[in-house]
């Protein structure tokens, strides 16, 4: 399979596994943190959801410096702007991914903080960092809300929460 369609594929599969974690936040949670170096829940939710984006950003750059480029997070104040702007962002990704030529995928793309390189790859590569950042921040976010006792939806397969459904209904 052609790298640009096997990473279409990934995008697709993952947003439906996003698309379930962000639409379970409760937003009388939004500013609650596990330990005062985690973020928010908001914050977190709201870095998710622009991940996708990240695929137009690197297609299109040749790197991200945070020295010249500091984060600036949108502002949410509900689960239905969380899930339009993750729709926004993953919309955009996936055009950019689609009109995207083999030999881009091939360039060198890096990410730093002035003169810290924290990353240098293809852009490929990149763009499945990104994708793992998805998973990774989406698990954050899971031991998040099962600290806030809401029940976690699956991502890969059933969740416990909804093995413990099925059992208790049996």
């Amino acid at each position: 399979m052609e790298i640009i369609q096997s990473l279409l594929k990934e995008m697709e599969q993952e947003a439906q596994t996003t698309r379930k974690m962000l639409s379970i936040i409760p937003e009388d949670k939004f500013n609650w943190q596990p330990h005062p170096k985690s973020m928010s829940v908001i914050r977190l939710a709201t870095h998710i959801a622009e991940l996708p984006g990240w695929v137009s950003m690197v297609l299109d750059t040749e790197e991200l410096d945070f020295a010249t480029a500091p984060y600036d997070p949108k502002v949410i104040t509900s689960v239905k702007e969380l899930l339009a702007y993750f729709e926004e962002t993953l919309a955009a990704g996936k055009a950019r991914l689609e009109k995207a030529q083999l030999p881009e995928l091939d360039e060198q793309w890096i990410l730093r903080n002035g003169e810290d390189i924290y990353s240098r790859s293809t852009k490929a590569e990149f763009i499945r960092i990104s994708y793992s950042q998805i998973v990774h921040h989406r698990a954050q976010l899971g031991v998040d809300l099962r600290l806030l006792d809401v029940k976690i939806p699956g991502s890969y397969g059933p969740s416990a929460d909804e093995q413990f459904e099925v059992l208790e209904k049996a």
